[in-house]
This record gives C-alpha cells, structure tokens and sequence, in this order.
C-alpha cells in the first residue's frame, strides 16, 4: 500500500526564476525516519518533495509496481538496503533483471541512497547510489545533494521544526529493546497509531496495544519507537510485567531528567509525572509501558502532559482509560513475507500452508521461520512433523487464548534440535521457566558464584564463553530478548545481564522442559535469590533490588522452601512490602506464603510467627484493623495454649493485639496490655533492644490516645534518646519517635516548639526515605498541623495541605484510614479560612469514610461529629449543629470517659451551641463544669484550658453576671498572651471576643 505525504517547499517566487525541483522519495516502512529527513534536506534547499512508503504486492509484476513511481513528475529517489530488496519477497533474480532493463531505460527519472555498509544486488550500479552509511549529517546532506545535481540553496522562509538526523539518538533514550532487523509488516498499523497520538488532545495522546499473548503488540511498540524516534527528544521504556518492577523503572527516569527527589519510589514517581506534564525539561516525551495487565496503578502511574503514551496489554479495561488499537494477526501477505524471507527456500504456496497452520500469529510464525531457515527443512516434513506429534515425550495441553495447539510441537522440535546442537542453551532456557516471565535477572547466576548450584549448573558461573553462546542461541532463535540495565548507554557486565522472556514463551518451554530438570532448575533459583537478598528491607537503598527479587519467589518455589536462609529473604521481600508502602502487593505476597507454610509447619514456628506478625501490620496499615485483631488474638490463645512455654513470642503477640486495639478504639485495654508487654520483653532482653524500644514506643501512642499527653511526651523523649543512641539519627524507627516528640509537644499545646522541632524531623525524614514515603507523608501532615496551630505561617499552610493531599491520595487512595485524617485536618483549616462548601464536602466524605471503616461507635467516628457540626453552625444551621455536638460529647463521654480531652473539646463547641440556641443557663453550667474539668486533665495554661475560660466568660456575659466574666476573660487574655503571644489567631479571638471553639483531630495512633 502507498503512503504519501506532500510536503510544502517555497513558491518559484520566492527563490527566483528558476522553478524547484520535484522527488519522489520511495521508502520501505522500516526507514520512515530516513526518508523524512531526506525530504526535509531537499525542501530546505528550495526543491520539492513527496515521501512514499512503498511495498508493493508480490503478486503485481516489478516492472509494473516501478512503472507506477514514474507516474510522479520529477524523479524517483529510492532509499535503499538489503532490505528493500526483500519486500515482497520477490522470486531470486527478478530484482536485478528489472534493473538492467526497466530502470536503466529509465535512468534518469531514478537515483538513489544507500544505507547500509552490507553489499546490495549487483545490479544496483545502474542507480549509482550514494552511501549514507556511517556519515555525519552535514557529510550525509552534502553526499545527498551532490548525487542529485543540486546547489546549496538555503530558502529564506523560516522552516518548521528540523527533524533529528536519524543516527542521532533521542537525547533519553531508555532501555528500548534494539531494532529488529526481520520486522514485517505492520505498516498500516503504525502509520494508524502515529497519526491517532499526533491528533489526540494535550494530555490525551495515550494508546493502547491490545491483543493476545504472541501477538506482536511488543515489537510493534518497539519498532514505533524507532521509526518515529525523531519526533521524540525522550524515549522511556518501562517493562511493566511487575508493579513493583514497574514503579522502580518509571522513578529511575527521575535521574535521567536530573529532577531532585530522593530515593523512595512513590517521591520519584510524583517528580516525573509533574516534570512530564510541565513538559520540562522535554516536551517532545514518548513513554513505553509494555505488557501493562494490571490497571490498579494507572492514576499514580499514567501520565499526562505534552508527549505521548504507548501501552501494551492484554486488559481490555484499558479501554476506559486510553485509545485502543487492536492488534490482530497478521495479514497473509505479511505471514508469508515473513516465512520466505526467513526461509528462502520455500514457495509462496508453501508458505501460506505454514500461516495457516500457526492462524497468521505472530510469535509461532517466528519459531517455525526460524526453524525452517536454520535447519533447510522442506516444509512438507516440517508441517508432518508437526501435526504427527512425533515427539511421543511431549503432551500437547490447551494452552487458551487462542494460540493453535500445533505450535506445541513445533517447539519441541525446537527444543530437541537445540538439545542435540546446544544443550546448555537449553539448561540456560530451563532456567528461565523457574523465574518469573517478563524480565529476568538472569545475571544473577554469575553475580553469586558462591552460590550452592547443581553440578550441570554451574559452568554457567565458571563459562563465560560458553554462557555467552547459550544466550546467543537463545537470542538468534527469538525464544530470549537480551536486556540490560543501568545508565544509558553503559555497558553491563555479565552479572549484571538480564533476558526478556515472553509469557507466551514461558508457558510453552515450562509444559515441554523435563520435570526433574525444573525441580534442580527451581532449586538453584530460590539459592540465588536468597544470595541476592540485601538483608535489610528497612534500607530504602535496597528496595530496587526486593522489588526485582519479589516476583520469582512463586515460580522458583521459595514460597515453599524449608531452607532457613530462603525462608528469611521471603519474609524480608514481605517486610520491604511494609516499609516501601507496597500494602496491596504484601498482603498479597502474605497470603500466598501462609498457603504453602500451613502445608509443611507448625503454626508456632518462628517462621510462622514473624509472617503473622508482618501480616497483621500490613493488615493494619491497609486500615483492615477487625482482621488484624483477629489474626493477632488467634496466635495469642494458640502461644498461650501451647505445652512449651514461648514468652518472646507471646509477648511480641500481645504487643500486636495491643496495637490492634488502639486502632479497634479500645484505648485502656490496649495501654494495659502494651505496659505489660514492655515490662516483659524490657526483662527479657534488655531496655535498648529493637523490640524494648518499638513496645516504648507504642506505649507513648496508647497515652496519646487516653489523652494523657504530659506522660507520653515524656515517654517519647525517652524512646527518642535510646534510638538515637543505638539506632542512629537516620534509621527509620528513630524518624519514627522523633515524629512522635513532636506530635506531643503540640498536643501539650506547645506549638511554637513542636514546629521548630519538626520542620528538621521532616528534612530528615526525605533525606532518608524520600518525600512521597508513607512515613514521611505522615511526618509532613504533622509539620503542616503545628504551622497550622502555631499561627504565624497561615498563608503558607493551604497550598502546602493542598499538595500533600493529592499526594496521600496518589499514595494511598481516598479511603485509607491516613487520608482520612488529612481530609478531616484540611476540611477544618477551609472551615476555618472561610471555604464552607468545599469543607463541608471534605468533612462529609471523612466522616462517613470513617464510619464505613470503624463503625459508628469508634470514638474516632464519633469526634468526627463535632466537625460536622462545625460546618454547620458556620453555615448558620445552630440547631442542627448542637446536636451534633451534643451527640459527640455523649458518646466520647461513654466511652473515653468525661475528663479526655476529646470529650472537653466537644463540651467547649457544646456550651457554645447551646448558647447560640439561647440555652444560656446550660451553657453556663456545662462551660463551667468543663473548665475544671480541663484544668484538672491538661493544666491551666494550655490552649484548651484557656479556651474553656474565655468561652465560660462569654457565657456569663449572656448571663449578666458581668463582674465574674470579666475577671475570667480577663486573666484568660493575659494567659492568651503569655502561652502563645499577643498575634496569635486564638489571642486576638479571644480579644475580639470571637467565641472559641475546638476542632477534632482523627488520630488512629
């Protein structure tokens, strides 16, 4: 089919009398990049140029298809290879007899370039071709011009953007697998997909591959990114196979941009999305996700902007959010193309025979080509071979997705030839089948040579040259693509070297490989993976290399592996799924251990022990606290019952149980039990172990939550100390209690401390976790309440809330227990700030997010009733909001009792409703009976004590009892201005006499 572009050159006029000259540039599809570059030389230099993707049908004569271009005015400008010699494919001889008749009769309508150094037909001459090859661009269009005849004449006109020299690579360019020199076809496709990313809107120009496993959808995204490569100055490839592996390549393109972010994959991932949108410091972007299945990720992932994106996929729910482009089989023609060119020894009907076998798809079309091509085989013996099933060692079960049952055999045939001719590609291919498919760190094999392989293995630690002959077997028969890793451009060394194997493949070569070759194979891959382990999952350096362990511990069998050491790296990819946030996939990865462990051990194991544990903080931190519970509870009764006495463990399970019952809203049982479980385990191992300090620790979150915030502030001091002194300042868990101290410090109602505290707390903590870390988010929501509380940084908070919302979201979506937090803290500074319709939907959808989470009874569902009644009463609805308020203080009342400060806050807003309600003897009572009751529990001097007093002042101001309100507003304004300044809002509030009131922070612990 022809594809013709008229391209626009200057008018007769403008150059003068001479009028331009008119070409016609012929290119195959593959050199859509070259022929482009061609016409743009030509027209800048005042000629004419009209560019022809040509392939004519093998079933039109040469002569005739030639005869057509002549059609053109001007002359035929031919850009050549070998591999234009090879469209069709034409029968041997018909390309040089049509050269020495047809075009030398017509030598002067044709010229041509040449880009390659490998020789072409002999009867090319009769072109005189100008080679291309190896020149620069100023030597390619200077060689251009003379084989032309044509004078240097630059056009005045100023001249649309100037294409890249197509041996100029994209200034990024990343891990896009290598050109394939045998791609067929798929012409009209690509020319389709690049037209419909070209039209579609900024920040819509997303396309889709969609098709079955085998079907090409990968070569086609790599082929577009070579031959549309000019167009882009960044090309990212990202194999999607894996969401972790998929997260980790996406953030690395932050270095490749030079974005300042730290090493946390969800801070990276946040700084690209922003850099591409901006279209900074590359507007001109085209991103590669390839084999994309799972579309969970597609908002934190899919990203938006100036340039485009390609994914490849077999979801169809893709098309909800991108351009689909059905991917088919091929055409006949193109099947049959395919297999001559491959095996030029067969016939066009032969050929056909064979694309019917295989249904025209693709990745078969590519076995049986090239076992054709290798092996000379006719293919009448071929075709009865396959369809015989002579390999009476193989069984032939569905494989689905409509891939054709024949091609079972056609790769046991594959497979005994290359285990008579290579049998150590066909160990290294066995290998493969015990990774994961999609990409592997087949390097690994030579990283660990220490490792404790098989004997028929390990000449693939000791063998370089034999290594690199199975691969390149391997490679040569489409069965691996070699992939490499690390900066663009580097060379990797054999450590470090990985393979792309196509599911598709996988499935096939893991039904025909020997079971016993599978079970050594297996065996020696969980060996590697647990040499490859780094050993501290807490260490976000090491969460690329977890993220690219994580999904082979299924397919190697290290999921069920009795050895120690493999045991421990699997529970440490799960503890890397805690620390990095990865909640989903760790709960995930847990639940499939506990399917194979429950198989061969006991449920008290150690083993067993550390995964319950690791499970139940997973669960939790998804908000899943009713299972956590249940889960830690069940281990707690099981150790209790147990003939032999394990109190490390016991205690490690009511440690669990106590947190799970801080966040179930059971705040005294769980402070009970976490005091004992510090005691223990302090006499057990000492007060600075790990365990000692992390049950310290949850003990100062128990007192917060009881409101006891004197005793926890003291308490974390204490823990902060330990960790640093043992930890260090940088680990994890001391960023942990250095969030904790401030938390404290600002409950006390010491703000201006808590905020020069945290702001370094938090500088920390992205430093060494990254800014988009679930800790870190937690640590910049913390910094952003006490510049909120503090009172002098006002202007700077509702940006900062803003953006940290988005991000939480991102990270953790909408309904999590620690977004919900942040909606509530948000919707109250909008309240606050005079935005009541956005801060009444922000406070509606967190307070039913909340009730759907714990329950209506959780004390936490229940404070969440006085912001509600916040909004309410700010939007003048007085009734309605005191009897939210008055059911908050009721409930909190039941069940925290009357003297916790969340029960005095509701009481504060209370006394004002009823006020406003004209309730002034009750409001009276209630304002006065909460004023003792806070300086009882939190002291005179802090805020809410002081906001008790004025509130109470104001009170009896509406009682006419004129002289006691005014001593108290009085010696509450001095207070005021002694704790927190004459200019803070609370201050100058209580000065105005603004009534004051108290908003509900949601804290989980």
């Amino acid at each position: 089919m022809a594809e013709q572009r008229r391209s626009g050159g200057e008018s007769a006029a403008d150059r003068g009398s001479a009028a331009p000259e008119h070409f016609l540039v012929v290119f195959p599809g593959y050199h859509r990049s070259w022929a482009a570059w061609i016409a743009q030389c030509l027209e800048r230099h005042g000629n004419r140029a009209t560019q022809q993707r040509w392939d004519p049908p093998r079933e039109v004569p040469l002569e005739d298809s030639l005869g057509d271009l002549l059609l053109s005015s001007g002359r035929v400008l031919l850009v050549l290879n070998d591999w234009f010699f090879e469209l069709g494919p034409r029968p041997a001889g018909e390309w040089n007899d049509v050269l020495r008749g047809f075009v030398a009769a017509h030598a002067d309508r044709f010229a041509a370039v040449n880009l390659t150094n490998r020789p072409l037909l002999p009867a090319t001459a009769v072109l005189e071709p100008a080679s291309m090859w190896g020149l620069s661009e100023e030597a390619a269009e200077e060689r251009l011009l003379s084989r032309l005849g044509l004078e240097r004449r630059r056009t005045t006109r100023a001249a649309p953007t100037r294409l890249r020299y197509p041996e100029t690579r994209a200034e990024i360019w990343g891990e896009v697998p290598r050109r394939n020199p045998r791609f067929t076809g798929r012409d009209d496709l690509l020319t389709n997909l690049h037209q419909r990313l070209a039209d579609a809107e900024r920040g819509a120009a997303a396309c889709t591959l969609l098709g079955m496993s085998g079907i090409g959808k990968t070569q086609l995204a790599a082929e577009y990114a070579h031959r549309f490569s000019p167009d882009y100055d960044m090309v990212w490839w990202i194999n999607s196979d894996d969401r972790n592996i998929q997260r980790d390549r996406f953030g690395e393109l932050a270095v490749e941009l030079g974005l300042r972010s730290g090493s946390e994959p969800g801070e990276r991932i946040r700084a690209v999305r922003d850099a591409l949108r901006r279209g900074e410091p590359h507007s001109r972007w085209l991103l590669i996700f390839d084999g994309w299945d799972d579309t969970d990720d597609i908002d934190a992932l899919l990203p938006q902007g100036p340039g485009h994106v390609l994914v490849t996929s077999r979801n169809r729910g893709w098309s909800e959010h991108t351009e689909i482009l059905e991917i088919p089989a091929f055409l006949r023609a193109e099947s049959t193309g395919y297999l001559m060119r491959r095996a030029p020894h067969i016939t066009a009907d032969e050929a056909d025979e064979v694309a019917i076998e295989f249904g025209d798809v693709p990745l078969p079309l590519v076995q049986a080509a090239s076992w054709l091509g290798e092996s000379g085989m006719e293919v009448p013996e071929y075709l009865r071979m396959v369809r015989e099933r002579k390999l009476s060692t193989v069984d032939e079960p569905a494989t689905g997705e409509g891939f054709p049952q024949s091609s079972m055999t056609s790769w046991s045939i594959l497979l005994n030839r290359l285990r008579r001719s290579q049998p150590q590609a066909i160990d290294v291919l066995s290998l493969c089948t015990s990774f994961a498919p999609g990409r592997i760190p087949l390097g690994l094999i030579r990283a660990y040579p220490q490792a404790d392989l098989p004997e028929e293995l390990r000449w693939m630690a000791t063998d370089l040259p034999a290594w690199t002959r199975a691969l390149d077997t391997l490679v040569n028969y489409s069965v691996l693509t070699r992939e490499t890793r690390g900066p663009a451009g580097a060379e990797m060394g054999p450590h470090q070297e990985s393979v792309h194997m196509h599911r598709l493949v996988h499935d096939i070569v893991s039904k025909l490989a020997s079971e016993d070759s599978r079970a050594n194979h297996r065996r020696a891959v969980r060996t590697l993976l647990a040499e490859a382990d780094p050993g501290n999952p807490v260490d976000s350096r090491n969460w690329p290399r977890y993220a690219e362990l994580l999904p082979h511990l299924e397919p190697s069998g290290a999921l069920g592996s009795t050895t120690p050491r493999v045991q421990e790296a699997v529970l440490n990819c799960l503890r890397y799924c805690l620390r990095s946030g990865e909640f989903k996939a760790g709960l995930d990865l847990a639940q499939r251990i506990h399917d194979r462990w429950d198989r061969s051990m006991d449920r008290l194991a150690q083993p067993m022990l550390d995964l319950i544990n690791q499970e139940g903080h997973i669960l939790r931190a998804s908000g899943r606290f009713r299972d956590a519970y249940e889960l830690d509870r069940g281990v707690l009764e099981k150790l209790q019952t147990a003939p032999q006495r394990n109190e490390l463990g016991e205690l490690t399970a009511k440690g669990a149980v106590a947190t799970s019952l801080r966040h179930l809203g059971r705040y005294e049982e769980a402070y009970e039990l976490q005091r004992e479980v510090l005691d223990g385990i302090g006499r057990l191992l000492g007060q600075d172990e790990l365990p000692t300090l992390v049950a310290r620790h949850n003990l100062g979150v128990g007192l917060r939550l009881l409101g006891r915030y004197t005793d926890a502030y003291e308490l974390d001091l204490e823990t902060l100390a330990r960790r640093e002194s043992v930890l260090r300042a940088r680990h994890i868990n001391t960023l942990s209690s250095g969030n904790a101290v401030t938390h404290s410090l600002r409950l006390l109602g010491r703000y201006r401390d808590a905020l020069a505290r945290q702001e370094p707390v938090v500088r920390l903590h992205v430093q060494v976790l990254g800014a988009q870390h679930p800790q870190t988010l937690e640590a910049r929501a913390q910094l952003t309440m006490c510049r909120r509380r503090e009172g002098g940084h006002t202007q700077d908070v509702g940006p900062s809330m803003t953006s940290l919302l988005e991000q939480m979201v991102q990270l953790n979506g909408r309904e999590h227990h620690r977004t919900l937090s942040f909606l509530t803290n948000y919707g109250n500074f909008l309240r606050e700030h005079g935005d009541l319709s956005q801060a009444r939907d922000l406070i509606a959808e967190a307070e039913a997010g909340y009730r759907a989470l714990l329950g209506p009874a959780h004390p936490v569902a229940t404070g969440m009733l006085t912001n509600t009644g916040l909004v309410m009463q700010a939007a003048g609805e007085r009734a309605e909001a005191m009897s939210m308020f008055e059911s908050a203080m009721a409930g909190l009342t039941a069940t925290l009792g009357p003297d916790h400060p969340w029960v005095l806050g509701c009481a504060l807003n209370a006394a004002s409703a009823r006020n406003f309600n004209g309730r002034i003897a009750d409001a009276v009572d209630l304002s006065r009976d909460t004023l003792r009751r806070s300086r009882h529990s939190l002291g005179e001097q802090h805020p809410l004590t002081l906001s008790c007093q004025v509130a109470l002042s104001a009170d009896l101001r509406a009682a006419r009892e004129q002289e006691e309100a005014g001593k108290l507003e009085e010696d509450g304004l001095l207070s005021l201005t002694r704790t927190l300044g004459a200019q803070h809002p609370h201050t100058i509030s209580a000065r105005q006499r603004t009534r004051p009131y108290w908003d509900f922070e949601a804290y989980l612990g």
